[in-house]
């Protein structure tokens, strides 16, 4: 029991050492063509240049909005849903830059129906066009998008190496680990020398503990 309850308290503390990796905001543009509803992003952002990446593609009905006169105001003002299905082979993507262009296949999300994917590694930085051509059901589209711009790989490596930065995240979880091992043989200690009420208090210390060291380890990721 005991020893069960403390491999739950190590995952608690190994999840709080990692909130920055979560709750990244993605910047998507929309637009309308017809009945129809399209929004487009990146599929990792921040994006940068020689990556592999990948634009989404959301296509779903545009309810109509009465009270607003431009339809991409209307697109603008709701959420993607009832995602329509089945469009990779009458739908395709091309992608410019400058002069430069290159057509890709759509790929359709298995999960999520009228959700797809254009994949493809952009050499350079700038502002891409993403060019939706083909059909949605009846409607004939050719319709020009522009996702957020494709930045230098030096946009996220700037002033050190990304690969340090990993390293040092590893090196602060070691600690971490080192720490809950530490916590660990003084439970099993307590569980060898220890009556049921004392060990039950010096649990409750072991927790205040456990608290303060993954304080510290949330204090360390956020500089």
């Amino acid at each position: 029991m005991i020893g069960s309850l403390l491999d739950l308290k190590i995952l608690l503390l190994i999840s709080l050492t990692i909130p920055g990796l979560v709750g990244i905001a993605y910047g998507h543009t929309i637009d309308a063509v017809g009945d129809y509803r399209l929004e487009i992003g990146w599929m990792n952002e921040p994006v940068v240049s020689g990556e592999t990446n990948g634009i989404e593609l959301y296509v779903s009905p545009l309810v109509p909005c009465p009270e607003i006169a431009e339809s991409i105001k209307c697109a603008e003002s709701q959420p993607f849903q009832n995602g329509v299905p089945n469009l990779d082979k009458t739908l395709k993507m091309q992608l410019v830059l400058k002069d430069q262009k290159i057509t890709l296949p759509l790929k359709e999300d298995h999960n999520i129906p009228g959700k797809y994917y254009a994949f493809v590694n952009p050499t350079v930085s700038g502002f891409y066009q993403a060019n939706v051509l083909g059909t949605i059901e009846e409607t004939k589209v050719s319709l020009s998008m522009h996702p957020p711009k494709v930045n230098e790989r030096e946009y996220i490596e700037f002033p050190e190496s990304s690969d340090l930065t990993l390293n040092q995240l590893i090196d602060g979880h070691t600690a971490l680990l080192g720490d809950v091992n530490d916590l660990k043989d003084s439970v099993s200690k307590l569980e060898q020398s220890s009556s049921q009420n004392n060990l039950g208090y010096a649990g409750i210390g072991l927790g205040i503990a456990a608290i303060a060291i993954a304080g510290a380890a949330l204090a360390k990721s956020k500089r």
